[in-house]
């Protein structure tokens, strides 16, 4: 990860701590590490203040299916006579004595809302209003669904390798269409 930082950290980098209005961080110690490893000490001095730690964002609650791979869900939901109908997708079925998919929008829909707040009426580049959100890959893949407003049901094949940076905007620098961002300009 330091590695990864020193290539995307820094003064006119995709991560500029200048251009930080805020930072979501998830409560998790695997999530708080990576925080530690993006940031130097005197540049988390300079973002203290805004950088929030937040259950919003901490990973999905598995319940039952903590630690266990899709196929074993499956395996063990077909052993009890569940899904007859189709395959179990937390997207749409959640995680039994865990979140519902409704509930983890919920929370994502809240930070959402947070950084509209944030970034609306910068929406020209009159100042540096990045948002940094420090979390995992399951509920960030959740939180690209949200961010542009599909449903968790919706299927939205994506892949975010540990460790990378995402780069979610907005279409015609308007805040009520966000988008995407795909390849970054790193000249």
């Amino acid at each position: 990860m330091s590695s990864s930082a020193e290539k995307v950290v820094g003064p006119g980098k995709i991560i500029d701590p200048s251009r930080i209005a805020h930072l979501f961080i998830s409560p998790r110690s695997r999530a708080r590490r990576t925080y530690e490893l993006l940031f130097d000490t005197t540049a988390q001095k300079k973002l203290e203040t805004k950088s929030t730690i937040t259950e919003d964002i901490r990973e999905w609650e598995y319940g039952t299916y903590e630690g266990l791979l899709t196929a074993q869900i499956r395996a063990g939901r077909k052993e009890r006579g569940l899904d007859t109908e189709r395959p179990w997708n937390i997207w749409l079925d959640g995680c039994e004595n865990g979140e519902t998919a409704a509930e983890v929008s919920d929370r994502l829909d809240r930070i959402i809302t947070e950084i509209r707040e944030i970034q609306g009426p910068y929406m020209h580049g009159e100042k540096g209003v990045d948002v940094v959100l420090i979390a995992h890959g399951h509920i960030l893949r959740a939180f690209a669904k949200r961010w542009i407003g599909f449903e968790m049901g919706t299927a939205l094949p994506m892949m975010l390798e540990p460790g990378a940076v995402g780069v979610l905007s907005y279409e015609h620098h308007k805040v009520d269409e966000p988008a995407f961002l795909l390849g970054v300009n790193m000249g």
